[in-house]
């Protein structure tokens, strides 16, 4: 899962009842038809524009209410270029929780170009994010990154006073997104989709893949989340291990070694310096403006960038070079960094409607999963996370979910499951573990990549091959399993020639 570092270290997620289980099902209603007309979709910094067809599909909020509240389910459909195209499109389901389907392919559009050669891409902007009531608490400016519980608190009953008076936050779950998604099918009159899905995702189409078995054609999962198990309870231990394989691979390069020496030892130095609540005043030139920012840089600030960076390779890449800076007291760097990912992965997620999830889903099961406290907090991002997480969640009200959301799955779907050696979020263990769900499934591990594998090397050709015949047999995988990472930066100019 994808989480805003201000968020989790405000604890965005929240929970009051106990978790709301369903005996049975939830029963979709009969969809209306989906009237689709010519649109554009446009890429979040405004580089690239989509031509395709949207519409929005009145659904109930709560489906046991059907003449209550209504909420709008955004899609979006791009047209595959061949004329004599296949008649079961791909469905795209973004991460978070709380990232919009829209906005997650317009930046990723390139990836899935082969695919749409012969397929519809469909895309639905799950309940609470993007164009289908968004669930959004903006943040104030001058909001700190290391909020003391009773500030998490604060801040979450504010942002679920302003969101109650147009939602009713319980219905923003997994088990709902599900059903939206049955029915965004039935109301496009198609017969069997494909599914790809990014990280949170992931949870969303095992679901439906064992809701819907016979409307499921094949699914891509890509940073995959086990659908047994809550995520948030180990996650700063992931993170740590992804951190500690990024700084292995530099100290075995030889240039990152000549230039770095151990940089294990520069992240040691690090955070010794800012351990005990230290602070170090860093001035930098804000990202957006380039007016001057004053940043008091601490262990949360430390922890929120580091995990950011170690997330793709391309921001892994500079993980060694801003460490050394940092060790030898160079801290605007790592600060102007901070300033540029936090802002763009806020604005990137819908708050409440990753409340709603995590607290109805996730968060109640810690106290029967085994958590090691003591092992947290020796990690770089500590137990501040789960217990921000733990305080929003005593005030978040917890939604509906399917009895069986926590199951074990066994599908006869074929399934494509796609990690990276070096995620902090997902690690390929998680995906090892879901694939035993999948009778025909293919597990790929990409050698010192991180959270999501859509934009790496060959990875679109494989997708496409996987959709075009719906089966993993003979998938060639050689040019995936042969990428590589970007090479370490030694400077700012980029790696060594």
């Amino acid at each position: 899962m994808r989480c805003v570092p201000r968020a989790l270290a405000l604890g965005v997620l929240l929970v009051a009842a106990a978790p709301a289980a369903l005996a049975a099902p939830l029963t979709p209603a009969p969809a209306p038809t989906l009237t689709l007309t010519p649109c554009e979709i446009e890429h979040p910094l405004r580089l690239t524009v989509i031509a395709a067809e949207c519409g929005v599909l009145r659904v109930p909020e709560n489906p046991g209410e059907p003449g209550g509240r209504q909420i709008g389910l955004r899609i979006a459909r791009i047209e595959a270029i061949s004329r004599r195209k296949q008649p079961d499109p791909l469905f795209v389901l973004a991460g978070g929780p709380g990232a919009a389907a829209e906005s997650f392919y317009a930046s990723v559009a390139p990836a899935f170009a082969r695919i749409q050669r012969d397929r519809d891409i469909v895309l639905v902007d799950q309940r609470g994010t993007g164009g289908s009531n968004p669930l959004t608490c903006p943040e104030p400016p001058d909001a700190p990154g290391n909020a003391s519980i009773e500030e998490i608190s604060a801040r979450t009953r504010a942002c679920l006073d302003s969101l109650a008076r147009r939602a009713d936050l319980a219905w923003y779950t997994t088990s709902l997104a599900v059903q939206d998604l049955e029915q965004v099918r039935t109301a496009l009159g198609l017969g069997r989709i494909n599914l790809y899905a990014s990280s949170y995702g992931t949870r969303v189409a095992e679901q439906y893949v064992r809701r819907f078995p016979a409307n499921t054609r094949a699914v891509i999962l890509d940073g995959v989340v086990p659908i047994g198990r809550p995520m948030g309870a180990a996650t700063a231990i992931d993170a740590e291990s992804a951190l500690e394989d990024i700084l292995r691979r530099c100290a075995g390069d030889a240039s990152c070694r000549g230039r770095f020496g151990d940089p294990a030892a520069d992240y040691r130095a690090v955070r010794a310096e800012l351990a005990g609540g230290r602070a170090v005043a860093v001035s930098v030139g804000d990202p957006s403006s380039g007016e001057p920012r004053r940043v008091s840089f601490t262990a949360e600030t430390f922890a929120g960038v580091v995990r950011l960076l170690s997330y793709v390779p391309e921001y892994a890449a500079l993980l060694p070079l801003l460490l050394h800076a940092a060790a030898r007291g160079d801290y605007a760097p790592l600060a102007a960094q901070y300033l540029m990912l936090e802002r763009s992965y806020a604005e990137s997620i819908a708050t409440g409607m990753h409340n709603s999830v995590v607290c109805a889903e996730d968060v109640p099961l810690f106290g029967s999963f085994p958590i090691d406290r003591a092992r947290l907090a020796a990690t770089y991002l500590g137990t501040r996370q789960l217990e921000g997480l733990e305080a929003v969640c005593r005030i978040w009200p917890r939604g509906p979910v399917d009895a069986d959301l926590r199951a074990p799955l066994h599908s006869e779907v074929p399934a494509l499951l796609l990690s990276g050696s070096d995620d902090p979020a997902t690690p390929p263990a998680y995906a090892h573990e879901v694939a035993q769900s999948f009778v025909h499934h293919l597990d790929v591990v990409l050698a010192g990549f991180g959270h999501g594998q859509l934009t790496a090397p060959c990875v679109d050709r494989l997708m496409a091959h996987f959709i075009a015949q719906g089966s993993v047999d003979a998938l060639d995988v050689g040019c995936v399993r042969a990428a590589r990472p970007l090479a370490f930066f030694t400077s700012l100019n980029g790696p060594p020639p």
